[in-house]
């Protein structure tokens, strides 16, 4: 009997970023989780040294990436983590550029904060994404003044050539997404995988075990009824 791929739905990734405390690792994890980030950026609120990060790390089990991320950090640190920290994947959220991104010979994902200046039209926003085309995913949250974890949604118009273009990396979105609205962001967009951080928070860096599981239910309940 020949194997249907066409009408196997494609799974949704989930990564739950800005863990800071071994429960939140074990919440992630138990939840399905299929990647945690750390946030290697000193003005977080859900920033980890290397020390603390190093020790999370080894909470997490085979089949869970660890994502680090960055925000226009310099070789050196980024140098540090990766040899202390051994992460899966790098995460550039800054003004990184691609020569930087692609130097550490490791898998990265590139986040863009569309909706902000230079990066606020759908042909801009595929121009800036078409500058790394070597990504592993391209990220896209909400421009705030901060770097991630601002809570705020952007307009999904905004990547409507992004997902039309024939070189088109996989989509990672986030941006507001919270366990009772990610369900109408995966209907509309249909992303590579969703990357949750304050919406599953009771307090910056401070993750919620019942709010992870909602969020993980949610993602797993769309798939389900496709």
């Amino acid at each position: 009997m020949p194997f249907n791929t066409a009408a196997i739905q494609q799974r949704t990734r989930i990564k739950i970023c800005g863990l800071t405390r071994p429960q939140d690792v074990a919440s992630a994890v138990l939840a399905g989780a299929d990647a945690i980030g750390l946030v290697f950026y000193e003005p977080s609120k859900r920033s980890v040294n290397l020390e603390q990060a190093a020790s999370l790390r080894k909470l997490v089990p085979a089949f869970v990436d660890v994502v680090a991320l960055f925000v226009n950090a310099g070789t050196e640190e980024v140098n540090q983590v990766i040899e202390q920290v051994q992460p899966d994947i790098l995460q550039f959220h800054g003004d990184e550029s691609p020569e930087f991104c692609t130097s550490f010979n490791r898998r990265y994902m590139r986040a863009f904060r569309i909706g902000g200046p230079g990066i606020d039209t759908p042909a801009a926003v595929l121009a800036a994404c078409r500058q790394h085309p070597t990504a592993s995913a391209w990220l896209f949250d909400s421009y705030s003044a901060g770097y991630g974890g601002s809570g705020l949604t952007f307009d999904p118009a905004l990547l409507n050539e992004v997902r039309q273009a024939p070189d088109s990396r996989h989509m990672v979105l986030a941006g507001g997404l919270k366990p009772e609205t990610v369900a109408r962001s995966l209907k509309l967009l249909r992303p590579y995988a969703v990357d949750v951080s304050s919406g599953v928070e009771d307090a910056p860096g401070i993750k919620s075990a019942q709010k992870i599981a909602a969020f993980t239910q949610a993602v797993e309940s769309v798939q389900m009824h496709s």
